[in-house]
């Protein structure tokens, strides 16, 4: 069977909510530019809670998007890097920033209009 995403029992539909999840976009572009310790994603990324951080890496670990390594100190350090696989993605992620970023003004305009009527 073809994989579609059209079919919500189709593996390529769980695929695609976890790279469309907001936190899941924000997790791989920070990890863009190399290995971050999960406090440096937390600064980053405001608003995620600690919940949802722990619940988006594990996620991305799982889906083989993300590496992640424990070293034995005190206090214990984990890094958390893209693999291969997570960083094929870049691209796409990044392109939704440009945009995003790009049309924001055009977007907010188009939702006051909406909102007026």
């Amino acid at each position: 069977m073809e994989p579609n995403v059209y079919d919500r029992k189709c593996g390529s539909r769980q695929v695609l909510d976890r790279i469309g999840d907001r936190w899941s976009v924000l997790v791989v572009l920070t990890l863009a530019d190399g290995v971050k310790r999960y406090g440096d994603l937390a600064r980053r990324i405001d608003g995620i809670s600690q919940k949802m951080l722990t619940q988006t890496l594990r996620g991305l670990e799982r889906d083989g998007l993300l590496t992640r390594e424990v070293h034995a100190s005190v206090p214990p350090r984990v890094d958390y890097a893209l693999t291969d696989l997570g960083r094929s993605l870049l691209d796409l992620v990044s392109g939704l920033e440009v945009w995003a970023t790009t049309h924001l003004a055009e977007v907010e305009a188009a939702r006051a209009r909406y909102d007026a009527r």
